[in-house]
């Protein structure tokens, strides 16, 4: 068996430390994040078979607009999502399953850029945008948020503007809930990404700086961080938005925490992320959850509708693997899924009081 040094060096495609920013005047031009993820994507599709075949799928999806009650959602059919949407139903019994984000179950023309020397920065063979990416530890340790969220951050900062770097709790979205990993894609995917920016959606605004609206009610500020709730969207979204990745992410442990008084439990709430690096502005958007899928994934025959909401979904882009499910979705079903799944507002609304 070989080492784990080996085996890594054999992985890896190129390294990314965050070094190099400001080169010798007579040194080659040091490539962003994103640069290298893309020249990266390129190679891996010539050199992968499965990559190449999930990205040809992807070119064959359909997509519909569906308006909801104040707010809209995009169906986006993808039969290549299909093994990632019915993820864990066989997991919890199992016993030796293999983990396939760990180094030595990797695909053998499976490569990836080593990140921070600590992550490996992963093509996803099951695509939903046009540039997918896993990024992986590079240790087998269990999904969690509360002490990787600085790494979250430094990577919302590292792919820099136009991309969004997303997080999928153990319990409620994440395909490998035993081994921690982030994904990234390009922004502009997700309708929500516009919703929350609309003025409608937040109580007496007010121009305030470089933030197109100020929230003066509902809003609670820690720190310099501001951390607010958005309206009319059918399942509950905090926001945390600052310029100082330190002090975000201590108010996002604090609001982890909140809940978790609110709740009483110890282990990590079920929630999905999404972050965006804007203008020098980090902004995390968290939907807070209180199940994983809907009743109606356990149905039989006809009844059941294959949607397992993870983060892509509660952004309002919602994967529907199965044809009939993206042909018979209407409004009003999904507004029922989003509440079934998001945790109540007032519970919400208590823990982010509990933040003193």
């Amino acid at each position: 068996m070989l080492g784990r040094s080996t085996l890594l060096n054999q992985k890896i495609y190129t390294t990314f430390d965050g070094g190099g920013n400001h080169p010798e005047p007579q040194a080659e031009r040091v490539k962003s994040l994103s640069e290298l993820c893309l020249e990266f994507l390129s190679e891996q599709k010539k050199a992968w078979l499965n990559l190449r075949e999930g990205y040809e799928l992807l070119k064959d999806v359909r997509e519909r607009d569906l308006p909801c009650r104040g707010f809209s959602v995009r169906l986006q059919h993808n039969s290549g999502r299909i093994k990632s949407s019915l993820a864990g139903m066989a997991e919890k019994n199992a016993t030796g399953r293999r983990c396939f984000l760990c180094l030595d179950h990797l695909p053998e023309d499976q490569k990836g850029i080593l990140y921070r020397n600590e992550y490996l920065i992963l093509c996803n063979p099951m695509p939903v945008f046009s540039s997918h990416f896993t990024i992986s530890h590079l240790d087998h340790r269990r999904q969690a948020i509360a002490d990787p969220i600085d790494t979250f951050l430094q990577l919302m900062a590292d792919f820099g503007s136009g991309w969004m770097v997303l997080y999928n709790g153990p319990k409620c979205g994440a395909s490998a809930p035993d081994h921690l990993h982030f994904q990234a894609g390009p922004s502009g995917q997700m309708p929500i990404e516009k919703e929350i920016r609309e003025e409608k959606r937040l109580t007496r605004m007010k121009p305030h700086g470089q933030n197109p609206w100020f929230p003066a009610a509902g809003m609670t500020q820690v720190d310099s961080v501001l951390l607010y709730s958005v309206r009319d969207l059918g399942r509950e979204v905090v926001i945390l938005e600052g310029d100082d990745p330190m002090a975000v992410g201590g108010a996002f442990k604090g609001f982890l925490n909140a809940l978790k008084r609110v709740l009483l439990i110890d282990e990590e709430p079920m929630m999905n992320i999404t972050g965006f690096y804007k203008e020098r502005k980090w902004r995390l958007i968290i939907f807070p959850r209180r199940k994983h899928r809907p009743d109606a994934f356990f149905k039989e025959g006809d009844d059941r509708v294959v949607v397992s909401p993870g983060v892509i979904d509660m952004g309002g882009l919602l994967i529907t693997p199965v044809e009939k499910d993206f042909e018979r979705l209407d409004g009003a079903s999904v507004e029922g899924i989003y509440r079934e799944v998001s945790l109540e507002g007032k519970t919400v609304e208590r823990a982010i009081d509990a933040m003193g």
